[in-house]
């Protein structure tokens, strides 16, 4: 889709809150809006006066005034461009309004992103492709740095379209080796520094955690560290921790074909640590970020680790291995334990669908989050908030600190008497190995992916949450 500022086309978009007199059309076609339609200019609702003998207009609601957020933009701009595609419209100018709760840089940053949004699905496996006629968008402002803030959005677009589709693509396909290829190729014209531990250097570190979880499956696992360093390898770094599990049967306490019907999303973590990091290096940001990805898939075979094993870790401690099934975990205690200790990490925040319990606590559209440090917590809340991706904040208790210690090792992965909230649990046991770098734990087990429609203006399938709110947080942090 081709966006730029200027042209006046055939057919305009405008954007109006509740209670407009509609005065940018005609008598005619406000009284037409008004009385006929009772076009009242609540969210997303249409007003499309489209066709010969018409203003070829479309009028998209934002809700009450009062109440707009940048993110109310976007999905009055995603539905004006499900408008024009449902009636085969080409190009469309958009006219850029400013009211008070919004700045005019965020109003052309959400539309942008609204008609962004809509261009995106996921149909490489498909023989007939997903056609979208609505081709050049026009965005009528006077904003003197507009062209660079739609090259802005354009890119943290495409590096969330990047996380989607290493979300959809199924595990045939995507696995340790092919993900990290993935990567490589992503960034091999970049200033992004790739390196791929293999299993022979996973072994040489002592990642012996991430080696346990693998051990089922007859592909090897990766870990994947990416350097963008812009202010120099002295300075500290944002670390960005990814779960990478590509595909998840359970392990010996295996799921239900219908549980593993979608496990190849288990790597959604890593996705999003991908996609972050190519908005904020395509985008320039002047901070250092390191991602790093532990890669693996969690099957079942005469090698599998099982319920019951002792395992090691990076760290050296012992864990007892109470539900296979909990592993995610497990690859996390390393990856984190090595953004820790092997980098100088100010900051160290991990994405991953981790626990099913997160889901029943806060439902499929609001990410759990926990830490040991609320400042920057707080951040990372304010990011999410400008990206319009919701999350909540969880406690960690020292009850919960007790609860991963294990009988027979340092540490059990699983509380040995259920006691429900196990997003809290395993968020518990993740703390113990960020050796008190502030460190944020976001579970996106229920907003990573939607099996239907997703939330808002996401797509059916990954939603590549929570890119967004990482670029934003980057980006304003001091």
């Amino acid at each position: 889709m081709k966006i730029n500022v200027g042209e006046q086309l055939s057919t305009t978009v405008y954007f109006v809150p509740e209670g407009t007199k509609l005065e940018m059309l005609t008598d005619e076609t406000t009284q037409y809006a008004l009385n006929q339609f009772h076009f009242k200019g609540q969210l997303n609702e249409k007003f499309v006066y489209l066709g010969p003998n018409t203003d070829n207009v479309i009028v998209v609601g934002l809700g009450q005034e009062n109440q707009l957020s940048r993110d109310h933009y976007v999905e009055a701009a995603n539905t004006a461009a499900q408008v024009l595609n449902e009636h085969k419209i080409e190009s469309t100018s958009v006219q850029i309004p400013t009211y008070n709760a919004v700045n005019e840089k965020d109003t052309l940053q959400g539309i942008t992103e609204g008609f962004l949004q809509a261009n995106y699905s996921f149909d490489a496996y498909k023989k007939d492709k997903t056609n979208y006629s609505l081709a050049h968008v026009s965005l009528q402002t006077d904003l003197n740095n507009a062209e660079e803030v739609i090259e802005e959005t354009v890119h943290l677009l495409e590096a969330v379209n990047v996380t989607r589709d290493l979300v959809n693509t199924p595990a045939n396909d995507l696995y340790p080796e092919t993900l990290a290829d993935k990567a490589t190729d992503l960034f091999k014209d970049s200033n992004v520094e790739v390196e791929i531990f293999d299993k022979q250097a996973l072994e040489e570190l002592g990642a012996e955690a991430l080696l346990a979880v693998s051990q089922g499956s007859a592909k090897e696992p990766r870990m994947l560290v990416l350097k963008y360093l812009p202010l120099g390898d002295k300075e500290p770094v944002i670390s960005l921790v990814g779960k990478g599990v590509t595909y998840d049967s359970g392990g010996y306490a295996i799921k239900s074909a219908k549980g593993m019907a979608t496990m190849m999303t288990d790597m959604a973590g890593a996705g999003a640590m991908i996609g972050a990091l190519h908005a904020i290096a395509s985008n320039n940001i002047q901070q250092n970020v390191v991602a790093v990805i532990g890669a693996t898939e969690n099957l079942i075979s005469g090698e599998a680790f099982k319920n019951g094993d002792i395992i090691e870790t990076l760290k050296g401690t012992t864990i007892e291995v109470m539900n296979t099934d909990a592993e995610g975990r497990l690859v996390l205690a390393d990856v984190l334990y090595y953004a820790a200790t092997k980098l100088n990490s100010k900051y160290i925040i991990d994405a991953a669908t981790l626990t099913g319990a997160v889901i029943a606590a806060l439902g499929p559209n609001i990410t759990g989050a926990m830490t040991n440090n609320q400042t920057l917590l707080d951040d990372v809340t304010k990011a999410s908030k400008t990206a319009g991706e919701d999350m909540w904040q969880l406690p960690i208790t020292p009850e919960f600190r007790e609860k991963i210690k294990g009988n027979h090792a340092d540490l059990v992965n699983s509380s040995k008497n259920f006691v429900g909230a196990g997003t809290i649990f395993a968020a518990a046991f993740l703390e113990y190995f960020v050796e008190d770098v502030p460190w944020v734990h976001l579970d996106i087990a229920g907003t990573s992916y939607a099996s239907s429609k997703g939330n808002k203006y996401l797509p059916k399938g990954a939603s590549g949450i929570p890119v967004k709110t990482l670029y934003e947080f980057v980006k304003n942090i001091k």
